[in-house]
């Protein structure tokens, strides 16, 4: 598959800058799979558009405040002293978090990166908190060794100086009210840098409303990174390799998921990032011959879902809207056919729908 295939128009003035004043007031367009019958809702419909004995899948990851901004010191400079900390207060440096590889160690996006060779230093606030650059990888992936300079940790640090990582078609710096809309309202382990947006139109009341229709609730955890949203660089798909990211899933929702099949229950991913945890422990049982349907725990997905892969566990799909050529929009045409998702996808931009991130979303069945 080309991935020209995968492109379509959307008027810049329909990409969501803010969110609205209520999570459950965004619309909700249902497709149909087999039929490609399309229909307009508000989110709020969602208990009433669900069957009733459907298993909902969240991934309960956190947002972390991933971007960063500091000085370069200089290769072999020393840290800035009262009299000198004036010298250090220019040549920005932009850091974005994308994998925590040990305690104190992350991989990152660094800007400008080309100026910042293995070695060089760069200090975050008054030089309470600096990284060194021990590793380049490829498309601009660096490593960072982090270090506290003072009584406070490092992970203390990166939540006082860090902001929320906003992606870059909201055209704005981060805002305090970031803080608690780009997250989901059962988020609850710290380590995304990206939010699970299909999450972050749910509210109590719409968890009160399924429960009282009899949806069965599970969670798991995968913690958003580079792989989520890094573009597309190939023009054939199939040569478009994903980064890792982590992910748990506990045996209890394993447990519940293989009882929601044996039941014949609709399992529903709420959103991409739990379709690409759960598709990759199905990948992981088939691959072992386990009798599971798939495997509970720690591991890591590198799976890129694209047209022709074959679903073994999720059966319905809540999903924001996706920027062209991606991989999420490819997952999102796995599943419901490139034909379908492009159909749904012109019908809500000539319905006025709000798009990605902090827009609208869509029910797939």
């Amino acid at each position: 598959m080309r991935l020209a295939e995968l492109d379509y128009h959307l008027p810049s003035e329909q990409i969501a800058q803010r969110p609205l004043d209520r999570r459950d007031a965004s619309r909700l367009l249902t497709l149909r799979c087999d039929t490609g019958e399309i229909g307009d809702h508000f989110f709020a419909d969602l208990p009433a558009v669900l069957r009733g004995d459907e298993l909902l899948v969240l991934n309960n990851t956190r947002v972390i405040p991933a971007r960063l901004f500091g000085r370069r010191v200089g290769l072999r400079s020393q840290r800035p002293s009262k009299a000198t900390r004036s010298e250090h207060l220019t040549g920005r440096i932009e850091v974005l978090l994308t994998r925590q590889i040990a305690a104190e160690t992350w991989e990152a996006l660094v800007r400008p990166g080309r100026k910042l060779p293995i070695g060089e230093r760069v200090l975050f606030g008054d030089g309470e908190l600096e990284a060194e650059i021990i590793a380049r990888g490829e498309l601009g992936v660096r490593t960072l060794q982090f270090a506290s300079n003072d009584q406070f940790s490092v992970r203390e640090h990166i939540n006082r100086l860090g902001h929320i990582p906003l992606p870059p078609y909201i055209d704005r710096a981060d805002e305090a009210a970031d803080h608690d809309r780009y997250q989901t309202v059962f988020a609850k382990n710290p380590g995304a840098i990206a939010a699970p947006t299909a999450g972050l139109h749910f509210t109590a009341e719409t968890f009160a409303q399924l429960k009282r229709r009899g949806v069965e609730i599970c969670e798991l955890t995968l913690d958003v990174g580079l792989g989520t949203f890094q573009p597309i660089h190939a023009e054939a798909l199939e040569n478009h390799a994903m980064h890792a990211e982590s992910y748990e899933i506990p045996e209890e929702t394993a447990e519940r998921i293989e009882s929601a099949r044996a039941a014949r229950r609709p399992i529903v991913a709420i959103g991409t990032t739990v379709v690409r945890a759960l598709e990759a422990a199905a990948l992981r049982a088939a691959e072992t011959a386990s009798s599971r349907l798939l495997l509970p725990g720690k591991s890591e997905a590198r799976l890129f879902i694209f047209p022709g892969f074959r679903f073994r566990v999720v059966e319905r799909l809540l999903t924001n809207f996706h920027l062209p050529r991606s991989t999420l929009l490819a997952l999102v045409c796995a599943f419901a056919g490139r034909d379908r998702v492009l159909d749904a996808y012109r019908h809500a931009v000539e319905a006025g729908y709000r798009f990605y991130s902090y827009g609208d979303c869509m029910f797939i069945r």
